[in-house]
């Protein structure tokens, strides 16, 4: 189990998860954060200071965003496990699926 960013979070990357991540697990995509599903150690500490309320654990997904548990663990299927976002910066991608959704307004 995992915890998962959703739509909340698209064109808002706010990087406080990012800071409070211990593990270095959530990766910045050109339009949102991803949390890497194996490199997560559940612990939870980016759910709080989320400022959109973007992240949930990944059974207490709300039902109209559940399809970003598989978003999440999409986003890294030509990746692999890079073990830490900050030496990769902001990766010049985004899922399909985000990447199609018109601008966010917040």
């Amino acid at each position: 189990m995992t915890y998962s960013i959703t739509q909340p979070c698209v064109d808002v990357k706010d990087l406080a998860c990012v800071e409070e991540c211990p593990v270095d697990c959530i990766y910045e995509g050109e339009r949102m954060l991803y949390i890497h599903p194996d490199e997560c150690v559940d612990c939870g500490a980016c759910e709080p200071v989320c400022p959109v309320e973007a992240i949930f654990y990944e059974d207490d997904v709300p039902e109209q965003w559940k399809v970003y548990n598989q978003v999440n663990a999409e986003f890294f299927d030509d990746l692999g496990s890079p073990g830490g976002a900050a030496k990769l910066g902001v990766i010049d991608k985004d899922h399909p699926l985000v990447g199609a959704l018109p601008p966010q307004e917040h």
